[in-house]
């Protein structure tokens, strides 16, 4: 390998991954508090409305027994609209806790598939993102990339595997490459850094692109260490290794989307990029990634269907995050979403606004020509999407929030909604955000759907989400009421972790106290002589 690709490579390392890592962590979450949630010895979710996440209906009246962190029973115990009868539920005994779900849906936990802790904004408090993304059912992310320190990350890890904090169980990948002493230019250097990482905690990589050989000798050695993959293809890599080279490689998930257009060109190979277009330049990069999908082969043509597939066949994974770049497609939306003065944090807020130096950060001078272009991105998106769903592949869901004027949980279930835009039924959805995130992480023995045998990961909401996913935003959603007053119905009441039963309204309080303090602190400071 000549200098030159040596230096390339290490370039688009760096360049792909510096704008997280400038990043300064914020405080480490604290210990949990008591009355931050609680766990029993035995307790019984009375009367509920089951949604399993397998893709099965709604089942209810059931009864739901817990001991400790286990589901150890599921009854049905009646019929819709008529009395219970006491003969056929599980009968509590002397210090059982008793929870009456009934009118209630009980779904699994979610799992957020791209849900970074760190890595976007300076000083983001650990506490206010876990209990944002608890407060929104989910009780599972995969840290994609570790960008507050690998060490950092697996402390967390840790604390949450013994509840000591309050936050989600956490998978933790690394960027390919992070904490070693040199860039990493050979496959023997590759193989080397997999080890390492997998001997530190590590449960999977991030690629986000380098050269095949390398590539494929870290996905070897991955799959021997049994470590998970997933990648963003970059667009400073993606004409060598697009998403069909990675997923023949071994990769077994893609991130986003890009890549997939790549591999569906016909009459090209590369991009139709402008003659001054420059990665650099935020706005170049977004503003003609909005023109890729069209370039792209047609739905239902002889490229599209070989690419998908494929892809089903090598048993691969999309996380598409489409909630990221909404505001590609209606930036106005996003800048303006109601939640936005009461949960997010002003150092975060700084972050989204525009910047030549912020990633994701590309409102130069965002056009309607712009949103035009993105609309007509997510329609072909989403037509490859539920395509590949359709015709048997996995899709997850993932939210990236923490950039693009994305908060956590909030984002999550924009996310849910925008797969039932792509044409998903909710159940669809519910699997692709329960039980296909648990496939992907090697944990659907333990989490991903709601059997007896599973650990009791759950969300308790108290209207039926199929029916409208707006009722799980920490805002509520906004409708007119039977004495025709305009209201919020706010309908997650509790997620349950490893048995542990968290309320949400209060987790909710809790973040709203985290960012008047932090404005409060903020506004001391500028009125300081």
């Amino acid at each position: 390998m000549t200098p030159t690709m040596k230096s390339m490579i290490t370039f688009a390392a760096i360049l792909l991954i510096s704008s997280s890592l400038w990043a300064k962590p914020g405080e480490p979450a604290p210990d949990r508090k008591a009355g931050e949630g609680q766990q029993y010895e035995r307790l019984i979710l009375r009367g509920g409305t089951l949604i399993s996440g397998e893709g099965a209906p709604p089942i209810g009246p059931v009864d739901i027994v817990i001991e400790q962190s286990e589901i150890v029973q599921i009854r049905s115990v009646g019929h819709p609209g008529v009395p219970i009868k006491s003969n056929r539920r599980p009968v509590a005994k002397e210090g059982d806790k008793e929870l009456d779900a009934y009118g209630k849906y009980i779904l699994p936990g979610f799992i957020d598939m791209h849900g970074h802790i760190g890595g976007s904004a300076d000083d983001i408090p650990a506490e206010y993102v876990f209990k944002l993304w608890l407060a929104h059912g989910i009780t599972t992310i995969r840290e994609p990339g570790s960008f507050n320190g690998l060490d950092w990350v697996m402390a967390h890890k840790k604390r949450s595997d013994e509840n000591t904090i309050v936050a989600p169980r956490i998978v933790p990948y690394v960027g390919f490459g992070m904490g070693w002493k040199a860039p990493i230019y050979t496959p023997k250097q590759a193989r080397k850094w997999v080890k390492y990482i997998a001997k530190k905690g590590a449960k999977g990589i991030k690629f986000f692109g380098t050269t095949p050989e390398v590539m494929g000798a870290a996905l070897d050695e991955a799959k021997k260490q049994g470590l998970g993959t997933m990648m963003h293809h970059a667009q400073l890599n993606v004409m060598r290794t697009n998403v069909i080279d990675s997923a023949r490689q071994g990769l077994t998930t893609m991130e986003h989307w890009y890549g997939l257009p790549e591999a569906l060109f016909e009459d090209k190979v590369i991009q139709q990029y402008p003659a001054d277009y420059n990665y650099n330049n935020e706005q170049h990069r977004f503003g003609e990634a909005g023109k890729l999908w069209l370039q792209a082969a047609k739905p239902g043509s002889e490229k599209w269907n070989s690419v998908r597939d494929e892809l089903i066949g090598l048993d691969f994974t999309i996380d598409p995050t489409l909630t990221i770049y909404e505001a590609s497609r209606d930036l106005m939306r996003e800048r303006q979403a109601v939640w936005h003065n009461e949960y997010t944090l002003p150092t975060l807020w700084r972050f989204f606004e525009p910047s030549r130096y912020a990633h994701g950060s590309y409102w130069f001078d965002w056009t309607t020509e712009d949103e035009i272009n993105w609309k007509n991105n997510f329609k072909r998106w989403m037509m490859f999407l539920n395509d590949f769903k359709n015709h048997g592949g996995r899709v997850t869901t993932g939210s990236d929030s923490g950039y693009i004027y994305k908060i956590y949980g909030f984002g999550y279930i924009r996310e849910l909604e925008l797969l039932q835009e792509a044409g998903f039924h909710p159940l669809e959805v519910i699997q692709a955000a329960t039980l296909n995130g648990a496939e992907v992480l090697g944990l659907d023995d333990k989490i991903g759907s709601l059997v007896v045998g599973k650990k009791a990961d759950m969300v308790i909401v108290d209207e039926n989400p199929l029916h409208n996913f707006k009722i799980m935003y920490g805002t509520g959603h906004f409708q007119l009421n039977d004495d025709n007053e305009p209201t919020r119905v706010k309908a997650v009441r509790y997620t349950i972790k490893d048995g542990v039963v968290y309320d949400a309204q209060r987790l909710l309080a809790d973040v709203r106290e985290l960012v008047q303090s932090a404005k409060r602190a903020e506004k001391t400071k500028s009125e300081a002589p």
